[in-house]
C-alpha cells in the first residue's frame, strides 16, 4: 500500500512536466492588463471618445472599421471599483459597464460621426442590455468629455426621438477608463468571426 502511494505521488509530480513537454499552454508570456494600459498611453496624442453599447467585442469591431479610427480598445468604466476585471464587472456590483475607448484622427473623422455610428451599431432602445446580453454592464451609455460632446449626444438623441425611437441611451460624464484583459482585445479579429449581437443599421441620412 505504501508503494502505491509513492507511485501515485510521482505521477502527480510528473504530469505538469509531461504536459509542458507535449506543448501545453505556457501562459507566463501572455499579455496582461498592463499591456493594454501601455496601448492606451501610446494613443494619448489622438482625440478619443468613449461609448458603451452592450458587449464590447461588437462595439470595438465596428468602430475599428470606421475610416479615421486609429484604435478601439475594450474596457470598463462608469463604476466605483478600481482596476476591475471581467469577473468583477460580470458578477459583482461594480457599477461599471463594458465600454470602448475610440482613438481617432480628428482630421479624418469627428466626434459627431462616431456618435452617429454608435447609434447605428447597436439597439439604442433596449433598456436591459443588448441583444441576448442582459445586465447593467451591457447598458447603452455615451460618456462625454466636454460640453460640446454632451450637446452632440443630446442632439442625436433628439433627432432619433423625433423619428419615433424610444432611446434608452444615457449621457454621462467620462470617468476613469480601465482597459479589459488582453483576451478581450480585437476579439473578432482574433477569432476570424463576426459580431453576434451587433448589426449595422443606418439611422441617419
Amino acid at each position: 500500500m505504501k508503494i502505491s502511494y509513492i507511485i501515485l505521488a510521482m505521477i502527480l509530480v510528473l504530469i505538469p512536466a509531461v504536459i509542458l513537454l507535449l506543448g501545453g499552454p505556457d501562459r507566463s508570456q501572455e499579455p496582461g492588463p498592463e499591456d493594454a494600459v501601455q496601448e492606451l498611453i501610446a494613443y494619448e496624442g489622438y482625440a478619443s471618445a468613449v461609448f458603451a453599447g452592450g458587449c464590447f467585442w461588437g462595439v470595438e469591431y465596428f468602430f475599428e472599421q470606421q475610416e479615421g479610427v486609429i484604435a478601439a480598445i475594450s474596457g470598463y468604466t462608469g463604476g466605483r471599483t478600481e482596476n476591475p476585471g471581467y469577473q468583477d464587472v460580470s458578477y459583482q456590483d461594480t457599477g461599471h459597464v463594458e465600454a470602448v475607448i475610440v482613438y481617432y484622427d480628428a482630421e479624418v473623422t469627428d466626434y459627431r460621426e462616431l456618435a452617429e455610428l454608435f447609434f447605428e451599431i447597436h439597439d439604442p432602445e433596449q433598456q436591459d442590455g443588448q441583444g441576448p446580453d442582459i445586465g447593467d454592464q451591457y447598458l447603452s451609455v455615451i460618456f462625454y468629455a466636454d460640453e460640446q460632446e454632451r450637446l452632440i449626444a443630446q442632439e442625436l438623441i433628439e433627432i432619433l426621438t423625433g423619428e419615433g425611437y424610444d432611446i434608452a441611451t444615457s449621457v454621462t460624464p467620462r470617468a476613469v477608463f480601465w482597459p479589459a484583459e488582453a483576451y478581450h482585445q480585437d476579439y473578432y479579429a482574433q477569432k476570424g468571426s463576426l459580431p453576434y449581437c451587433h448589426v449595422y443599421t443606418p439611422r441617419f441620412p
